[in-house]
């Protein structure tokens, strides 16, 4: 998952991004709307955490902005928004919402009531009420970060589960390379450049050649059905 979080408070930004970066997710940081925005319209996240009170103005004008943008080009104006802020007045969380935030946590919070917040936005997005993904004997657990094959544990790398469930919750469709690594690697990393070839040849090794298929220079996707 792409994560962008929007906090001006430099401990909670360093303290969520390596939270969510030893789970293998790829997260941003940045203190302002206008570095926000920059941010936006140069990625495709998979979420937004968004403070409210920010060091050049009320987070809620950058939400706004957010709706508002034409469809169809980045910034994206779907992209799923979870406000996480100090203000915990009931008005405060109406207007948040009523302005197209998809939830509301209001500070202190533990970061695992985040994460599990944030599993369930894609949950909605996707369409899943089940938290679990399934394909043949293969059960993949967003949440323990867990995957089973025929009931048995199979060990996989932060890298390779990120894969994993970025072409599971993809499927049918076919992700790029590029797709793929913009869910994996924020941008301060430094990438290989087969890194996701790499992933790809351990997944099947681990889980069987059917399981990820491959387009010849298109990407690589997951089946809807399992081969039998």
């Amino acid at each position: 998952m792409r994560v962008l979080v929007v906090e001006d408070d430099k401990g909670i930004a360093d303290g969520l991004a390596a939270h969510f970066t030893r789970s293998g997710h790829a997260v941003d940081c940045t203190p302002s709307m206008a570095q926000a925005w920059r941010a936006l319209s140069a990625e495709a996240y998979d979420v937004v955490l968004l403070d409210l009170g920010l060091e050049d103005g009320d987070g809620s004008v950058l939400l706004r902005r957010l709706r508002d943008a034409p469809a169809g080009r980045l910034p994206d104006p779907a992209t799923p928004v979870l406000i996480m802020t100090a203000r915990d007045q009931v008005a405060s969380r109406i207007a948040g919402l009523d302005l197209g935030a998809d939830d509301y946590l209001t500070k202190p919070f533990d970061p695992d009531e985040l994460a599990a917040r944030m599993r369930a936005l894609r949950r909605r997005l996707a369409g899943r009420a089940q938290p679990t993904l399934r394909h043949g004997d293969i059960e993949l657990d967003p949440a323990a970060r867990t995957v089973l094959r025929g009931g048995q544990p199979v060990e996989l790398s932060a890298r390779e589960f990120s894969v994993l469930l970025a072409l599971m919750e993809a499927r049918p469709h076919v992700l790029s390379r590029a797709q793929i690594e913009t869910k994996l690697y924020n941008f301060d990393s430094v990438l290989e450049s087969n890194a996701i070839e790499v992933h790809v040849h351990k997944l099947r090794r681990k889980l069987g050649d059917g399981v990820v298929r491959t387009v010849r220079g298109v990407g690589y996707y997951v089946p809807a059905e399992a081969t039998p």
